[in-house]
């Protein structure tokens, strides 16, 4: 898997424990919903041909479409079943380009009729009101096998997923909670990111905003003067919980005080 990174760093830092790009993937891929599905034309033979396409995954993170014959982008597939879908991470604000995405590429093809009623249960638990016209004549479940995987976690985190790794994967336990944890932290206690910088990344900043959460840790943006930069928090132990998640991040800022444990996270 090849990889690009950021400046080196010293021999002796201790490496901070973080999801590995599969995990990253699936759970980018669990939260998206929605992507952007690149098939090849038929009007223009080898162009790419992009459309907005709403999915569901199944059990492997395989990527379930349903699409309309009429449509330009399935009538591409049955001419060549090659296609990417690139999903990227919901809910960013500021520059995208900062933000995770991931794109996967494979063969999309219709679901066989003996499996068609298990994937149309799991597309409608993603996206219910499709049962208005699941059943119409010209709409048909696809799914995309995924052969490859390109992830990118931002400015100098981005590689090849293998896909065997990616389907072994599983999403983060804290992708449902994530979005209310980061909201909680950067409207309540921006003081107590200042002082999580502090004490385990061992910097100053005039500002801090914690850009993301998971099992393992979480990320932080900061701003001193100018300068902006990104540093990497690991937990005590391993959380699976918003519950857990808040238990310990109290445990970390009485840490990062002291005696001064006034004003915990609530």
């Amino acid at each position: 898997m090849s990889r690009h990174a950021g400046p080196p760093s010293a021999s002796d830092a201790p490496r901070i424990p973080e999801p590995t790009y599969a995990e990253r993937a699936r759970t980018l891929m669990y939260l998206g919903r929605t992507g952007a599905l690149a098939t090849l034309s038929r009007r223009h033979p080898g162009h790419p041909f992009a459309s907005i396409m709403p999915y569901g995954l199944d059990g492997e993170g395989r990527p379930l479409l349903l699409i309309s014959s009429m449509a330009m982008h399935t009538q591409n597939l049955q001419a060549d079943p090659r296609a990417s879908l690139l999903v990227a991470q919901p809910g960013v604000t500021g520059d995208p380009l900062a933000a995770g995405r991931v794109t996967l590429m494979g063969e999309a093809r219709p679901v066989p009729a003996g499996e068609a009623a298990t994937v149309r249960a799991t597309y409608l638990a993603s996206h219910e009101t499709a049962a208005y016209w699941a059943d119409f004549g010209d709409f048909a479940f696809w799914r995309l096998d995924v052969a490859d995987v390109y992830f990118v976690g931002g400015f100098a985190a981005m590689g090849w997923v293998d896909a065997a790794e990616y389907r072994a994967a599983r999403p983060d336990p804290l992708a449902d909670a994530a979005a209310g944890v980061l909201e909680h932290m950067n409207r309540d206690h921006p003081d107590a990111l200042l002082a999580y910088a502090r004490c385990f990344a061992g910097v100053e900043a005039e500002e801090a905003t914690m850009a993301a959460v998971d099992r393992l840790g979480f990320k932080l943006r900061l701003r001193q003067g100018r300068r902006r930069w990104s540093v990497r928090i690991p937990f005590p132990r391993e959380v699976t919980s918003a519950p857990a998640t808040r238990e310990v991040l109290i445990e970390m800022l009485c840490q990062a005080r002291g005696v001064d444990t006034s004003e915990p996270p609530a």
